[in-house]
């Protein structure tokens, strides 16, 4: 199940926009979503 991840982490990595110089307060409800799954993503891939 680790691999599956992994290979989710590697195309976010690619595909979705980095907000990780913007302040989270301030972003939209997606902005907030994608940052949210995109963590999700991570932390089962590590």
């Amino acid at each position: 199940m680790k691999i599956v991840f992994k290979i989710l982490a590697h195309i976010n990595k690619i595909i979705l926009p980095r907000y990780s110089q913007r302040d989270i307060n301030n972003l939209s409800i997606i902005a907030k979503a994608i940052v949210g799954y995109r963590y999700w993503v991570t932390k089962n891939a590590l």
